[in-house]
């Protein structure tokens, strides 16, 4: 293959089945064999060990009943994997979708959480076909820990009523300052018995993270917890005494009430349940991809988390995502591909059915103490300290995301955060961006000649009073285009030849371009001529599409050229 075919490979656009086929499928064409099964087998079935008791949890601190975190894990986890862009992403309920599910449950009940959640999937897919799927990944990271800290914190909160066992009175309040009010009102209630069991299982999750590391230590602690509670017929609380015994099957599918009054109201949840989706998936398959090797496809699993959230509002589920935490452990399994997540699913219904009477028996301080261990995990602490001694403003970005998150709304704390984050990298760019005037190209700057040799620069023609050379480095952009056309035009009047050197612009956008040809065209009125060297290809066409094109411009491969031509027709 030569080099042009190379590039042409490079530059041509995937096609829609590139960008759309299911992982499940490669798998399949590359060869599915018995080895490859047993991996998945003992791979899904550890998730499954794992997700069982976090689903319930996460399910319970979002404002509904334990069930429908299984049925989440079950049919969203299941179509995830069948349809999903990455060969190791797990579905299934997520603790960043929390405080995002609490609020949707009270301010619009659990019917108006199932619609919001198959609209959100509806804007999952759509996104995902637009070929979006892409640019979302362009969050930055101070934005992605700032709002994932902020998480930790409320999710640690609204635990607290568990944790200690506090018996409050008029309902737990929404808003976080309410509510810590309200739980330092209630501590006189605390419950000795729920805070040892909350406890236990704490201790026990982080030693054996420590010692035991392979073992399904969620799993151990929730059942060494809830066997202490029965035999000791401790007084608190548990998911029977709750919610009542969990359902053995599924239900049946059903769509859930709506009208056009209903889709109004919860539009901003399912764009707020997209938005956090489609980070939070892609964020997951990429920590798959650096754990592996492998590449996802960003816009497949996209539409996959899409169809996911339908199936598992249809079921009565809550939102899905891609989980960090499960798809690391399916990896380190040693999962072979998709079917590992699917089997995960098969597994969690295969628990339902058979063991559904056994989890009446879990304390909620058990489950309340598995959340504090995942806030604790959530809030990446060591990432966070090292943003605030940062420079250059991703600790601005970071706190005020943060704080955003916490005390307004998730959602205005990522969108204020990105816009933040945007305007931090504006200002970067434009600072790098400068003119340099009647500079000679050094030895490394040179390109090579036709022979492979290089060439001393003469920077005896460019101190010729009649030529004025300008070479301007960095990003041609609306953010430099003000302070680089503002040093362009302290250019004396009497020169006959301006030269502007583009060897160091990567790119330009319309703003930039506009103050070039402001620029060329007051030198034309001057009576100059003026030359554009090692303009790349792109950006030459820009140029021209702008009209900066002969006979207003020449076009020059480089410096010297431009020189010997003004120098030949002066």
């Amino acid at each position: 293959m030569d080099a042009a075919t190379h590039r042409f490979q490079q530059a041509r656009r995937p096609t829609f089945a590139e960008l759309f086929t299911p992982k499940l499928i490669t798998i399949l064409q590359e060869g599915y064999g018995w080895a490859g099964f047993k991996a998945d087998v003992f791979a899904g079935l550890t998730v499954a060990i794992v997700a069982a008791p976090l689903s319930m949890a996460i399910a319970i601190a979002s404002g509904a009943s334990p069930e429908r975190g299984l049925t989440a894990a079950i049919v969203g986890g299941f179509l995830v994997s069948l349809l999903g862009g990455s060969r190791f992403q797990i579905g299934g309920p997520a603790g960043a979708f929390i405080v995002l599910v609490a609020a949707t449950v009270e301010r619009h009940g659990i019917d108006g959480l199932l619609l919001a959640t198959m609209m959100g999937g509806a804007i999952l897919v759509a996104i995902g076909f637009l070929r979006l799927g892409t640019y979302i990944k362009f969050i930055p990271y101070p934005v992605t820990v700032g709002f994932t800290a902020g998480i930790a914190i409320i999710i640690f909160v609204s635990q607290i009523k568990d944790l200690l066992g506090l018996t409050l009175p008029a309902g737990e309040p929404g808003p976080l300052h309410q509510k810590v009010m309200a739980l330092g009102m209630a501590l006189p209630t605390v419950n000795s018995h729920a805070v040892s069991v909350a406890l236990l299982t704490i201790v026990i999750i982080a030693a054996l993270r420590r010692w035991r590391p392979s073992w399904p230590g969620i799993l151990v602690a929730v059942a060494v917890a809830t066997i202490a509670a029965a035999l000791l017929h401790l007084p608190i609380s548990t998911i029977g005494s709750s919610f009542g015994e969990l359902p053995r099957t599924l239900p049946m599918p059903h769509l859930p009430p709506f009208s056009s009054e209903k889709i109004l109201a919860v539009l901003p949840d399912a764009a707020s349940f997209a938005l956090l989706g489609a980070i939070e998936s892609l964020l997951s398959a990429v920590v798959a991809d650096g754990m592996t090797g492998r590449r996802h496809r960003s816009n497949c699993e996209l539409v996959a988390q899409g169809v996911a959230n339908i199936g598992s509002a249809l079921f009565g589920g809550v939102c899905v995502t891609g989980t960090i935490a499960r798809t690391a452990t399916n990896v380190r399994a040693g999962a072979h591909g998709p079917v590992a997540g699917m089997l995960h699913s098969v597994f969690l219904l295969v628990f339902l059915l058979v063991a559904a009477p056994l989890a009446s028996f879990i304390p909620l301080a058990a489950l309340a103490g598995v959340l504090a261990v995942v806030c604790w995990t959530m809030a990446e602490r060591h990432a966070f300290a090292a943003l605030l001694r940062s420079r250059g403003g991703d600790a601005l970005v970071l706190l005020a995301t943060f704080a955003l998150t916490i005390f307004v709304g998730l959602t205005e704390g990522i969108v204020i955060g990105f816009a933040i984050g945007a305007i931090v990298v504006i200002k970067r760019m434009a600072e790098a961006a400068g003119v340099e005037a009647h500079s000679p190209l050094v030895m490394e700057d040179k390109a090579d000649d036709a022979n492979g040799q290089r060439t001393a620069y003469d920077a005896q023609p460019a101190s010729d009073p009649d030529i004025i050379v300008y070479r301007i480095s960095g990003a041609l952009f609306f953010g430099a285009a003000s302070s680089i056309g503002s040093l362009l035009e302290q250019a004396p009047t009497s020169y006959r030849a301006l030269i502007l050197d583009f060897a160091g612009v990567p790119f330009a956008d319309a703003t930039g371009i506009n103050m070039i040809a402001g620029i060329c065209r007051t030198a034309a009125r001057n009576g100059a001529r003026i030359f554009l060297t090692s303009t790349a290809p792109d950006l030459r066409g820009s140029f021209i599409s702008h009209g900066i094109e002969p006979p207003l411009v020449q076009f020059a491969p480089a410096i010297e050229d431009a020189i010997a031509a003004f120098k030949r027709q002066p």
